[in-house]
């Protein structure tokens, strides 16, 4: 072989050395990072049980604790009874109108009977005109104590909605005394031990879905025209064995505004100093792991 035959195989061989350095290198880097949901308590009192572990997977709408809610059972129990002691003071409508509806019944019998009488003239005029208005008198009487009987009870009802409305309120504070897991994740820290007192707005831990992780990366303004909303992307992690592991991932936000590179990311272009920011959504095989460092090849 000459010596033109050797220096063009060696410029071959550098430039698919090269070729394939790039083809490998990536486009961006980032680290995952996921959607973390801090839990704090919606009561006031002792925390008596609380069944949460750091790195444990919990279930929406899981039990996982109470806290004490002693003060505002026995809160309720005196509004229900002061309710039924409101309530017993009603007045029985039909038993306090039964003497005078048996006073209204007799009365008209008299009245028939006079009516019949002076038919007959067997007795005077004012004697049924004397029934006749006691007649109507005892319906006035009948219609008066209705009305004031049935206003009474209404009354008493009315004095009660109040204290139904304070146990509604009860009830929504006894619930909040339970504490519930609002979403599916694993538990990253946890803030609060039993037995502690607890208040509204105290954290007790955070959790995060782990399934779907999010890779923040940092594009220079040549690589943005590279990427688009959507995208199916190979994001790539260390192994641990020395090689990188891929994983599919789709681009679902693109920053449109530009900011200052961050320390800790360094980009293909290292003369750019601002970049923009993308989250790319990664499907966990239980490898991924928040603040993992990842690389995105487009």
């Amino acid at each position: 072989m000459n010596k033109n035959s050797l220096v063009i195989s060696i410029a071959f061989v550098l430039f698919m050395l090269v070729s394939c350095s790039k083809e490998k290198q990536s486009n961006a880097t980032g680290s995952f990072e996921a959607v973390e949901t801090i839990i704090s308590a919606d009561a006031n009192g002792k925390l008596l049980q609380f069944t949460v572990a750091e790195g444990v997977p919990l279930k929406k709408d899981q039990v996982i604790g109470y806290i004490d809610s002693a003060q505002l059972s026995l809160k309720k129990q005196q509004l229900q009874a002061q309710i039924i002691a409101t309530l017993a003071q009603r007045p029985n409508i039909n038993s306090q109108l039964a003497p005078l509806k048996i006073q209204l019944e007799t009365a008209k019998k008299e009245q028939v009977r006079l009516k019949n009488l002076v038919s007959s003239n067997a007795a005077n005029q004012k004697q049924l005109d004397d029934i006749t208005a006691q007649v109507e008198l005892i319906q006035t009487q009948i219609s008066s104590t209705q009305i004031n009987l049935t206003t009474t009870t209404n009354s008493l009802e009315a004095q009660v909605k109040p204290i139904q409305a304070q146990i509604e309120q009860l009830n929504d504070l006894l619930f909040k005394c339970k504490i519930v897991n609002p979403v599916d994740g694993v538990v990253l820290t946890k803030y609060s031990e039993p037995e502690e007192l607890v208040a509204v707005g105290k954290p007790l831990y955070k959790i995060a879905d782990l399934q779907e992780i999010i890779l923040r990366a940092y594009l220079t303004n040549d690589q943005l025209a590279q990427v688009k909303l959507n995208q199916t992307v190979s994001v790539l992690t260390d192994d641990g064995k020395g090689g990188m592991k891929s994983n599919p991932g789709i681009v679902e936000w693109i920053s449109t505004t530009a900011e200052f590179t961050p320390k800790t990311i360094q980009t293909q272009d290292e003369r750019a100093n601002l970049v923009y920011a993308i989250k790319i959504k990664v499907k966990n095989d239980g490898f991924l792991k928040i603040g993992m460092y990842g690389e995105v090849k487009f």
